[in-house]
């Protein structure tokens, strides 16, 4: 099991025209941020150059050509490409797009084969990052497929974590996509995150309703009583403690949430409006269920800020910190499950 400061922090750049590389470089311009882990940004020291000049940054890094060469104590570069790719603060381009997916495909095969051991992702742009090699609405569905796992999209801080039901849908679609076992293996990731990811021994869930006032007996829709109700049931006999369906609209005003360790929301909005409300700019994408770690500040490319150092880099140091204590925790319990009598100190 890796000690904090040597776990290996791999990071894609995002787009290049967003915020993602200032984020990155403000985060770490903080020397301690090189005590708890070794990052390793995939992209090209050309790039970076560019990025801290314009930000005014004297931030020092050390450049290598292949993840294996990163040296602890140093914020390490990876150049992935040779090429000077034109930087156009805050405009979308095709450029921009093309050079994001090259951070990222570099930065997630160095994580399945193990040359990194937790990948924080910066902000994308969904549309200029489509090509024949990405054809997904986001991070978690490409990393679903590349680590071959169900992922979850989990919200989350430490006081709240909000998970989704379904994520990057049109509303219309919503409905049709939510089966009992959709339902069931959405709630079962989270549970399961919950005790490996943020040990807690035994998770309480909260789930929240697919229709206003979770369908009215049916006057507002009959998802709720059809779907959620009795795949609910069927855990809860399972010992697993999952409570709702509830009325979103009262449910985070209310201060429910704060009676459960996590929230299921039906639908993309629903989850993340209240997550981001609350969170004030301290919230984590994490992707749950899959073999590795990764997470995300809750925010996205900032287009209209870019390139005037003014982005607030504070998310993405929290999905730093997020990474880091997920990746230690999931150690921890690897070695508990395997030697049960640290569990309750020597005693079966």
């Amino acid at each position: 099991m890796n000690n904090g400061e040597n776990i290996r922090l791999g990071i894609s750049i995002g787009d290049l025209n967003g915020i993602g590389c200032e984020v990155i470089l403000k985060t770490f311009e903080d020397p301690r941020m090189l005590e708890f882990c070794t990052p390793i940004i995939f992209a090209s020291t050309k790039v970076i150059n560019y990025q801290r000049k314009m930000l005014g940054m004297n931030i020092a890094y050390n450049g290598v050509d292949d993840a294996s060469k990163a040296v602890a104590g140093k914020l390490n570069v990876v150049n992935v490409w040779k090429q000077t790719p034109n930087i156009e603060p805050g405009k979308e381009t095709a450029e921009g797009g093309k050079y994001a997916l090259l951070s990222l495909k570099a930065a997630v095969e160095a994580l399945k084969n193990d040359q990194v051991d937790v990948l924080v992702t910066a902000p994308i742009n969904k549309h200029n990052i489509q090509s024949d090699e990405f054809k997904f609405p986001g991070h978690t569905d490409y990393l679903a497929q590349e680590l071959e796992g169900q992922a979850l999209m989990f919200m989350v801080t430490e006081e709240l974590k909000v998970g989704l039901l379904t994520d990057h849908l049109p509303v219309k679609a919503v409905s049709d996509a939510i089966t009992p076992e959709l339902v069931e293996t959405k709630i079962n990731k989270i549970y399961e995150s919950l005790k490996e990811d943020f040990r807690i021994r035994k998770p309480k869930i909260a789930v929240l309703g697919i229709n206003p006032h979770t369908g009215d007996n049916g006057v507002i829709g009959t998802e709720d009583d059809e779907v959620l109700r009795p795949t609910i049931a069927k855990l809860n006999e399972s010992g697993k403690l999952i409570y709702g369906p509830y009325a979103a609209d009262s449910f985070f005003g209310s201060g429910s949430h704060h009676n459960f360790d996590a929230i299921l929301a039906s639908y993309h909005d629903q989850g993340l409006i209240p997550f981001k409300t609350l969170s004030f700019g301290k919230g984590v994408n994490y992707t749950a269920g899959l073999s590795k770690v990764r997470t995300s500040p809750d925010h996205g490319t900032a287009f209209e800020i870019a390139g005037k150092g003014e982005a607030n880099h504070s998310s993405f140091a929290e999905a730093v910190f997020t990474a880091l204590r997920i990746y230690n925790n999931r150690e921890e319990y690897k070695e508990l499950t395997k030697n049960p009598l640290k569990k309750s100190g020597g005693k079966l």
